[in-house]
C-alpha cells in the first residue's frame, strides 16, 4: 500500500464530508492529522479515524468529548495501522446507573470504502486562493468612468 498524504479538501472529498466538519473535529482535538505550516495532511490511518468519527457522530450524535475517547480506544487496537480488523466491538457506559452500550464498528468496510474513494482526491485539488491583481491608477479611473457611464445611461435615454 502506498503512503497517502491528502490535504483537508481532498480528505473531505474522499470521506464524503464537508471540509468545515473535519476542521471542527481537528480544532476540538478529536483526531490530529499531521500539520505542516497552516496545512493539515491526512494519512490513511487518519482518514480511517475520521471515518469512524463521522459514523459515530451520525449514528449516536455523541459530543466531541465522547468521540475523542472512542477514537483513542479504536486507534489503540493492536494491528489498527498495519492490518485493519473487520469489526471492532466497543462496550461503553454513558452513565454509571445505566447498562453498557455495545457498539459495533465495521472498520474493514470503512477501509475498503476509503481505498475505493481515494481517486476522488485527484479531482478535489486543494489549491491556495488566487491573488488579487493590483490595478494601476489609470485602470481605476477607467473603471470609474465606465461605471459612471453605465449609471447615467437610463437618465440620458429619451422616452418613445
Amino acid at each position: 500500500m502506498t503512503r497517502v498524504e491528502l490535504k483537508l479538501k481532498q480528505a473531505s472529498a474522499v470521506l464524503g464530508a464537508a471540509p468545515k466538519d473535519l476542521q471542527n473535529f481537528i480544532q476540538a482535538g478529536v483526531f490530529t492529522p499531521r500539520r505542516h505550516g497552516k496545512a493539515y495532511y491526512f494519512s490513511r490511518d487518519t482518514l480511517l479515524q475520521a471515518k469512524v468519527v463521522l459514523c459515530l457522530k451520525a449514528s449516536l450524535g455523541a459530543s466531541t468529548r465522547y468521540l475523542s475517547r472512542f477514537v483513542d480506544v479504536v486507534s489503540a487496537i493492536p494491528g489498527f495501522t498495519s492490518s485493519v480488523p473487520d469489526v471492532v466491538c466497543l462496550i461503553a457506559t454513558i452513565q454509571t446507573n445505566e447498562p453498557p452500550v455495545k457498539i459495533l464498528i465495521p472498520l474493514g468496510d470503512f477501509a475498503k470504502e476509503i481505498d475505493q474513494r481515494l481517486p476522488l482526491a485527484v479531482a478535489a485539488k486543494d489549491l491556495p486562493r488566487p491573488r488579487r491583481r493590483k490595478r494601476s491608477r489609470s485602470a481605476w479611473k477607467r473603471q470609474e468612468a465606465i461605471l459612471g457611464a453605465v449609471r447615467g445611461y437610463p437618465q440620458g435615454r429619451s422616452e418613445p
